[in-house]
């Protein structure tokens, strides 16, 4: 029997960690993103539309996914014979902390293009509607984090998601939480782009650790 040490393959470098990140925002009617780094591994520049969030609380942009399914059973069998899976969405929530048309807009639901500030005053007034229009984004949320030959980018983007929830908006003085704007997009199918959501990874640290992942090519 070999001893563990020959056996194991633990591989530090491979450990990641959002050091920060951003979510960028986008009209439904913005261009789809195909790849996030070029030839070089450097970042591309996003299509025009995407707009960034801007900073967020320290819980970052947090993911979730809610898998169901149904199992079928057999005489004679412990274990479910058979399982299909039935529902597997995707919801991201992230708390932006500048205040921005865009981030104002998420929060009241309304439309972007419907906010203006007072030629005079300057004043903006966003009256909330009486019943909600589902408002439908591109949604692209990037992590970076370093490695000894450069950044590593990790990404999830939501070609299609709308915001289905926000939680509490506190109007306090408290020293440690920023007035905020709390809110819970859900990722859906989008029929040009032929899925409701994919993950990107890269960048020159990436690419430089791609034989000790496991992927064809260095």
């Amino acid at each position: 029997m070999p001893a563990w040490e020959t056996l194991k393959n633990h591989q530090t470098q491979l450990i990641r960690k959002a050091l920060e990140g951003s979510t960028f925002i986008a009209p439904i009617s913005a261009p789809s993103i195909a790849s996030l780094t070029g030839p070089d591994s450097a970042l591309l520049a996003l299509p025009t539309g995407y707009v960034d969030g801007g900073l967020m609380s320290d819980d970052g942009a947090q993911f979730s996914s809610e898998v169901d399914s149904s199992d079928i059973t057999s005489f004679g069998h412990v274990q479910p014979t058979r399982r299909d899976i039935t529902s597997d969405v995707t919801t991201l929530q992230v708390s932006f902390q500048e205040t921005s048309k865009l981030t104002t807009a998420l929060y009241t639901g309304v439309d972007p293009d419907t906010i203006l500030a007072d030629a005079t005053s300057g004043e903006v007034v966003i009256p909330k509607p009486d019943r909600a229009n589902p408002r439908y984004y591109r949604v692209l949320t990037i992590g970076v984090d370093l490695a000894d030959a450069g950044e590593i980018y990790i990404a999830r983007y939501l070609p299609r998601a709308s915001v289905t929830d926000k939680d509490d908006q506190n109007f306090q003085s408290s020293d440690d939480e920023a007035f905020g704007y709390p809110v819970t997009l859900t990722g859906y199918l989008d029929s040009g782009a032929g899925y409701a959501e994919a993950y990107f990874f890269g960048g020159p640290g990436w690419k430089a650790l791609l034989a000790d992942m496991g992927f064809d090519g260095s």
